[in-house]
């Protein structure tokens, strides 16, 4: 190579970076470096943007250091309608569970939120897209009756945008009112239930325990509803609002509560369990 007239010569290894350790963001499209991200709860620190997060990530993210105990770990899903299509529901179950680690998409327990303790439910969007099967209704329902059974409240972080499981037909339909009816006994027993609505939240899961919640709050930019805009707008042949579905939107509207960035979201949670509970004034000023 010549620079200025002169024969430059590089001479050595070339420098290799590694994958992965760079993200680019799909909102900003600015590169974050991976451990930045991951300190920031996976927020971008440029525009704010909301990755989505796993559900031990979410867990990690809410719960109170060493305090989360799992339950119904071993429930195993199955394909009771030997479903087939371009991938067989046991591949599809096969190849997400090798992803993720996971059995299936709701990882269910007990633990503390700033000392408060709380059953806490998250459905992770990484599995067959969060959506709800037989396996998902019935941790989620037992979680609930435990939150019945103990006193506790149930704080329930829906990340679905997959609905009711249709390699399940009628079984996955069935746990939408499953949930729903555990719900209303938890009402009637007045113990509280917090919906955390993520990006996102949609079909046969915002169409049931998603949208019941006593407080519902969502992150910045969520996606919330049942059917997808894009699909309501081939259907009436309308242009759709800006920002439709959007959690804005929704706010705007009145179909949810708060609108919560991730780092807020525990002192959140526990600031409304403290008024709710013990009517004692929220202590972080998330809700000032």
């Amino acid at each position: 190579m010549k620079l200025f007239g002169k024969k430059i010569s590089f001479k050595g290894k070339k420098k290799i970076i590694p994958d992965g350790l760079w993200v680019k963001c799909p909102k900003c499209s600015k590169m974050v470096f991976n451990k930045e991200l991951y300190k920031n709860l996976k927020v971008c620190p440029y525009c704010e943007y909301h990755f989505n997060m796993t559900a031990w990530e979410r867990i990690e993210s809410l719960a109170d250091e060493g305090t989360f105990v799992e339950y119904d770990a071993g429930i195993l899903p199955e394909d009771p309608l030997e479903f087939e299509g371009p991938k067989t529901y046991k591949d599809k179950l096969r190849e997400d569970q090798q992803k993720t680690g996971l059995k299936d998409a709701a990882v269910c327990g007990i633990c503390d939120i700033n000392g408060i303790s709380v059953t806490l439910s998250i459905t992770d969007t990484n599995f067959i897209m969060g959506s709800m099967g037989s396996v998902v209704g019935e941790k989620i329902t037992r979680n609930i009756e435990r939150g019945l059974e103990k006193g506790l409240p149930v704080i329930i972080v829906s990340g679905s945008g997959g609905g009711a499981r249709m390699y399940e037909g009628c079984l996955s339909l069935m746990q939408m009112a499953k949930t729903s009816a555990a719900l209303q006994r938890l009402s009637e027993r007045r113990i509280p239930f917090i919906s955390v609505l993520t990006h996102p939240t949609m079909a046969g899961i915002m169409a049931s325990f998603a949208s019941l919640g006593d407080v519902i709050i969502a992150e910045p930019e969520a996606l919330i509803g049942f059917t997808g805009p894009r699909v309501i707008k081939q259907t009436i042949k309308q242009e759709l609002p800006p920002g439709f579905q959007r959690s804005e939107f929704m706010l705007t509207h009145g179909q949810i509560d708060i609108i919560c960035r991730r780092k807020f979201l525990k002192d959140t949670i526990s600031d409304i369990l403290n008024i709710v509970l013990n009517n004692k004034p929220a202590i972080s000023n998330t809700l000032a």
